[in-house]
This record gives structure tokens, C-alpha cells and sequence, in this order.
């Protein structure tokens, strides 16, 4: 489950978007155009510490882009590459961006869901000691072989960032599709995703153990 807080956050994500996508070389877009939210989906953090949060954005006709993000509390070792830029957040304090492809948090929470059928989680806020639950904008699943468990991810060992995103995590290796559209053919097992105006299923990512 992700507890979501009504805060005021800047700059805002689509702001630090607007100023980072226009620099990455999968990016197709609008010049000078903001990049506007499609939806988006979260997974958890066992541990709890380290928000993670995917956002599906258009600029202008472009295409729609896919944006694993997460959100720390402070600065990830050795992952400059990475970072996506700093906000501060109303309630939280600041926080630490970062493209989640080159964050072991995330490569464990995609594994997860792809292999064993965690799914997204749930979103909520509390009101007056009650839990508030909001509606996802869109629907994943997962399609392929499940496990009881997935493979451990401790460390991120090998990144080849591209329109497909391969990263590789010991025995595990992921794909992440940049730009949505048609079924890569990859193999191994897939996350599919609809939204409203999409309401046929497409790949989101691939994961296969190596």
C-alpha cells in the first residue's frame, strides 16, 4: 500500500520532467512543449523508505513516454547518473529523484510483480484517522510463469539505457519499454498496462531470468 499526502511539493514532478526529458535520448516530444501526465501506477517498497512511483507523459503529439521514478530521503551512492533533480515537499522534507532504472528498489519491486503477481499497490490517504482509498488511473498485469518468490535484487550491475531499457540485476534482467506502442516480442515474462483512451492491454516491460 502507498500513503500519499496532501502536500505541496516544487518544484513539482512534471516540472523536473519538463527540464530532464528533453536531454534523453528516447525522448520524442514537442519542442518546448510540458510534458502532461496520462496516469500512472506505484509499486511498494517492502522496507517502506523509498517511494516508487511510474508516470506515463505525452509532450504535445509526441508519443507516450514511460517514467519509472523514485523518491528517496536521501541521496542514492553512486547514482549521479540518475538523478532526476531534488523537490521539497510539504510534508516529507526533501526528496531525491531519481530515474528508477538505475535504483535496486525499483528492479526488485518490478521483478516482483512480474514474476510473482504482486500487482500495483494500492493508493490512500488518511482523513481523520480513516484510510481514504483512490482509484487507479490505469491497470497492469502480468503475464508468463509465476514464481513463489522472484530472485533476489540486492545491486544494479548493468544498465543500457535505450528506446528498450535493459537492466541487469545478478539473475535477473528487465526491460523497460520507454516509448508505449507496439509488443516488442521480447522474451520472457511481461507487465502489461491500460488506460482510459488505451483500452487494450500493452507491454510495459519484460523481465527473464538469466
Amino acid at each position: 500500500m502507498a500513503l500519499l499526502h496532501r502536500a505541496d511539493v516544487r518544484p513539482t514532478k512534471l516540472e523536473l520532467l519538463a527540464a530532464w526529458l528533453p536531454d534523453q535520448a528516447w525522448f520524442r516530444g514537442d519542442a518546448g512543449v510540458a510534458p502532461e501526465r496520462v496516469a500512472s501506477y506505484r509499486f511498494d517498497d517492502p522496507a517502506g523508505r523509498v517511494g516508487i512511483e511510474t508516470l506515463l507523459v505525452r509532450a504535445g503529439a509526441g508519443p507516450i513516454h514511460q517514467v519509472p521514478l523514485t523518491y528517496r530521503d536521501a541521496p542514492l551512492d553512486d547514482a549521479q547518473r540518475w538523478l532526476v533533480g531534488t523537490t521539497e515537499h510539504s510534508v516529507l522534507g526533501r526528496r531525491w529523484v531519481y530515474d528508477a532504472c538505475g535504483d535496486p528498489v525499483y528492479g526488485a519491486a518490478l521483478a516482483s510483480a512480474v514474476l510473482t503477481g504482486t500487482g500495483q499497490a494500492e493508493e490512500y490517504f488518511e482523513v481523520d484517522g480513516r484510510r481514504e482509498v483512490r482509484a487507479p488511473s490505469m491497470a497492469i498485469a502480468a503475464d508468463g510463469p509465476r514464481l513463489a518468490t522472484a530472485p533476489p535484487v540486492g545491486s544494479i550491475d548493468q544498465v543500457e539505457d535505450g528506446d528498450l531499457t535493459r537492466i541487469v540485476c545478478g539473475s535477473v534482467e528487465l526491460t523497460v519499454l520507454r516509448r508505449l506502442g507496439e509488443d516488442s516480442g521480447l522474451p520472457g515474462s511481461r507487465l502489461t498496462g491500460s488506460w482510459e483512451g488505451q483500452h487494450s492491454a500493452v507491454p510495459l516491460a519484460y523481465v527473464s531470468l538469466r
